[in-house]
């Protein structure tokens, strides 16, 4: 997370840093603050779903870190997720 580019929207924060790497890798955080356990296992299986999607449209390997924030919608999380990711592709690609 130190490298790289980071892109935040209101549900969730993008750190991505370009690697040579062939597959792609994605990895989530989401605290306590996001809710109880149900709650954090259904948004971390929701960002999943998102990046194995997304992952494979970047014209490069990613390592890409997903930061949950506390008040995660179900119905925002997808949209933001997306323009949080095409934001850092862009960075990384420029």
């Amino acid at each position: 997370m130190r490298q790289g580019v980071r892109a935040g929207r209101n549900c969730v924060v993008v750190h991505a840093r370009r690697t040579d790497l062939p597959p792609s890798r994605a990895g989530f955080i989401v605290s306590k603050a996001v809710g109880k356990a149900v709650v954090r296992n259904r948004v971390k299986r929701r960002l999943r779903h998102l990046a194995a999607a997304a992952l494979p449209s970047a014209p490069f390997g990613v390592d890409v870190v997903v930061r949950a924030l506390p008040g995660a919608d179900h119905a925002d999380l997808g949209k933001d997720f997306s323009a949080a990711f095409g934001a850092c592709v862009d960075r990384l690609a420029a």
